[in-house]
């Protein structure tokens, strides 16, 4: 009996003792394994061959040059900071452009100089155009085309606009000398033989008070620093639009700002124009009844250093910058685009651009 017990317990002693080598020869390979695995290089792992709208810079295709104006896109990293896609006029490269900008003004009525070729599924047509609806022609056949737009209006893909600075100005501001009261620059012919909103106003107006006129049509008066120099000269300048829609505020607005002057303003209600300026920076003929009750009140402020000095308390808070002329004049357009190309990649369909445009 006591034999068999003996027997017994060495038969478990010898399954343990087996059991226990089983387990560390397995340990042992487990701690070889991931001794190795620590120390082998990681497996590489090859990425799928880049996709024409996957590239680190999109190819940006100017598919016109607006109004011909053409300048170096290099100019997108020196005047703005924007330097996100690659920016190109040729068109050979149509097939591997991930957005292609067409100026809505160079389109042909039967849309001949279009591209010819299909648009590729990750490819994105730009609506660009900066005029405003009573500016701009409806051109049959473009309502579907195009997935982005850009211009003026707050609600564009990519909305244009020379936005005040709100870095705080350094040092106190001084005014520019001023040698006339009120100016404006405009077509000389075009005072007798236009009669829209700013003509008429502007007709009531001189029967008031004196206004400069500046032959808009003389390059050397308006074109870069001579265009600004003639808007500082003056006390008020009158900011008045073509036509009158929302957002449609151009530079005709930023100018005067830009420069120490006071814009009197004719375009869309106050209300919109403190979407983009402080309301003090400005006056609106609006907040008038009559273009006499505006000579009126521009007369005495003529007279009151310190009430047209407040016209630029604003200038504490923010910063003015003038915009671009002469062949620069589309350049923030154009740049903004290539910085919006690069940070949006949505796919999206403008359903029909004349009834948003227009409507």
């Amino acid at each position: 009996m006591w034999s068999s017990r003996r027997f017994t317990m060495a038969s478990i002693s010898g399954v343990l003792q087996a059991t226990m080598t089983v387990v560390l020869i397995l340990a042992g390979f487990i701690v070889l394994f991931l001794m190795y695995y620590k120390s082998s290089p990681s497996p590489k792992c090859y990425p799928r061959p880049a996709h024409p709208g996957q590239l680190k810079k999109p190819v940006l295709l100017l598919w016109f040059w607006p109004e011909n104006k053409r300048f170096d896109f290099k100019d997108c990293k020196t005047l703005f900071n924007i330097d996100s896609c690659h920016l190109t006029d040729n068109r050979a490269l149509y097939s591997t452009a991930r957005e292609v900008l067409i100026f809505h003004k160079a389109i042909k009525d039967d849309l001949s100089n279009l591209p010819s070729s299909p648009r590729a599924k990750f490819q994105r047509w730009i609506w660009f155009n900066m005029d405003s609806p009573t500016n701009t022609r409806q051109i049959k056949g473009i309502e579907g085309l195009f997935n982005l737009t850009l211009s003026y209006r707050k609600d564009s893909d990519i909305q244009v606009r020379w936005k005040l600075g709100t870095e705080k100005a350094s040092g106190d501001f001084v005014l520019p000398k001023k040698e006339r009261s009120v100016c404006w620059i405009v077509e000389s012919s075009e005072l007798l033989n236009k009669s829209d909103d700013r003509f008429n106003y502007y007709r009531e107006l001189e029967k008031h008070i004196k206004v400069d006129i500046f032959d808009s049509s003389s390059d050397e008066l308006v074109n870069g620093e001579n265009y600004f120099q003639t808007i500082s000269s003056c006390k008020f300048y009158l900011s008045f639009e073509d036509s009158i829609h929302k957002d449609y505020i151009t530079e005709k607005f930023n100018g005067p700002l830009a420069v120490g002057t006071v814009p009197i303003v004719l375009g869309p209600p106050r209300m919109n124009y403190e979407d983009f300026a402080p309301g003090n920076a400005f006056i609106h003929v609006n907040d008038f009844p009559d273009a006499a009750a505006l000579a009126e009140f521009i007369q005495k402020l003529d007279g009151d250093n310190e009430a047209y000095m407040r016209y630029f308390d604003w200038r504490q808070f923010y910063t003015p910058r003038r915009h671009l002329t002469d062949q620069h004049q589309f350049a923030l357009a154009i740049c903004q685009a290539c910085r919006h190309v690069a940070l949006h990649r949505v796919y999206r369909v403008v359903k029909d651009v004349h009834k948003w445009f227009f409507e």
